[in-house]
């Protein structure tokens, strides 16, 4: 099967062609087990969450059509999906974890308990990418990893080559400058 780029895998999908799945699986299929293994702690649950983003986004494309930004779109219904996996098994020991990095970003960002918070969700993702388009490339490529791909501290230590203690003063910062940032942008943390 001759390797397609984005574009023509969602033109795949567009034509209801099941080989859109196949090309997918073929480009992106082992970074979104990935990232559903470091969210499930489980090679057989990240493997179904990766089969079910292909059926997600069966069903999503169209009306998306996510020519320029397909592993985005893939990596994002491989996250929700997995962390809902997480939720419906009770896996105590990723659960955890994930209340770990909840716990480490709740001191920056308003927790959505009411109305108003709601309301305001798009324009606080909006301040979080400006708060990271001010990040140099090594600090916010250290922060997504470890709050959107949920990648422990050991695995950004090797993948940037830097001590544990680095990483974790890093993030130490990138948190505390969040949390001024936000609180410059208005929100009440």
């Amino acid at each position: 099967m001759k390797a397609l780029d984005d574009n023509g895998i969602v033109e795949l999908y567009l034509q209801r062609d099941e080989t859109a799945i196949k090309h997918t699986a073929e480009k992106y299929g082992s970074r979104l087990r990935a990232v559903s293994y470091n969210i499930v702690s489980d090679s057989l649950t990240a493997e179904e969450c990766e089969n079910d983003t292909y059926m997600e986004a069966w069903k999503r494309i169209p009306p998306h059509e996510p020519r320029t930004y397909l592993y985005a779109f893939l990596a994002r219904i491989t996250r929700n999906i997995s962390l809902n996996r997480c939720r419906e098994q009770s896996a105590l020991k990723r659960s955890a974890f994930v209340g770990e990095l909840s716990a480490e970003l709740e001191q920056c960002i308003p927790a959505p308990d009411d109305i108003e918070c709601r309301i305001t969700d798009e324009e606080l993702r909006l301040a979080i990418n400006g708060f990271l388009g001010k990040l140099d490339e090594e600090k916010r490529n250290i922060f997504i990893r470890r709050y959107w791909y949920m990648d422990s501290v050991s695995d950004i230590s090797k993948r940037f080559a830097m001590s544990e203690s680095k990483v974790k003063t890093t993030l130490f910062r990138c948190r505390n400058r969040l949390r001024d940032y936000l609180e410059k942008e208005g929100y009440d943390l």
